[in-house]
């Protein structure tokens, strides 16, 4: 199954990005590697990480620890029809979702995270679908032109698409943006860029 193995940042700092990510999030950085770059870029860069988690309590404690580590909050921790959650964005410029579907806490609080996942804000969902899926990606879930996720192995980051302006919505953020999307994708297919140019690399070559 094509999938993706990590994501790269563009920071212009790696070292003290490495330091938030690992005092906010604790993130395996074999996922969320860190690249220097001051590749120009401006306003909304196109994309979100979103870090699904168990519970609520597990959502507020990262939410937490991501603000007490320097982030900005975008949008509070609050419930919602799909579940519970928050925004917010790293000193670096890379915009989090911190989200659980449940409603309820059935354990004590944590930072534990379940599963990472990448949403690419496109242009045109159906455009892009057609074109993961003829580089060897299988569509797990799609609802029209309006969102689609692949189906991922264990361990790997999950990918979705999402309509450019209503992931800039659910950011919290305006849609407008230039330059550099400062993020380089890297897994099982590739190299390629993809319709709203997203870079993608093979693993092997960046591993």
């Amino acid at each position: 199954m094509a999938s993706i193995d990590f994501v790269t940042l563009e920071v212009a700092d790696p070292e003290a990005a490495a330091r938030f990510y690992a005092d906010a999030f604790g993130l395996d950085p074999s996922q969320v590697r860190l690249r220097a770059s001051d590749a120009p870029t401006t306003g909304f860069r196109g994309f979100t990480l979103s870090l699904v988690v168990s519970q609520p309590g597990n959502v507020d404690a990262l939410f937490r620890a991501a603000l007490d580590a320097g982030a900005t909050p975008l949008k509070p921790a609050a419930k919602s029809l799909w579940g519970y959650g928050g925004v917010v964005r790293a000193p670096d410029g890379t915009i989090w979702q911190i989200a659980t579907s449940a409603k309820k806490d059935t354990g004590p609080a944590g930072r534990e995270v379940d599963e990472i996942v990448l949403l690419l804000g496109v242009e045109d969902v159906k455009a892009s679908r057609r074109f993961y899926v003829e580089r060897g990606l299988t569509v797990g879930k799609s609802f029209g032109g309006k969102y689609v996720e692949f189906a991922t192995g264990p361990g790997t980051v999950k990918l979705s698409l999402y309509k450019r302006r209503a992931l800039a919505k659910v950011a919290g953020v305006p849609a407008d943006g230039t330059g550099s999307h400062r993020l380089v994708i890297s897994g099982t297919t590739g190299p390629f860029s993809d319709p709203d140019g997203f870079v993608w690399e093979a693993a092997a070559a960046t591993g």
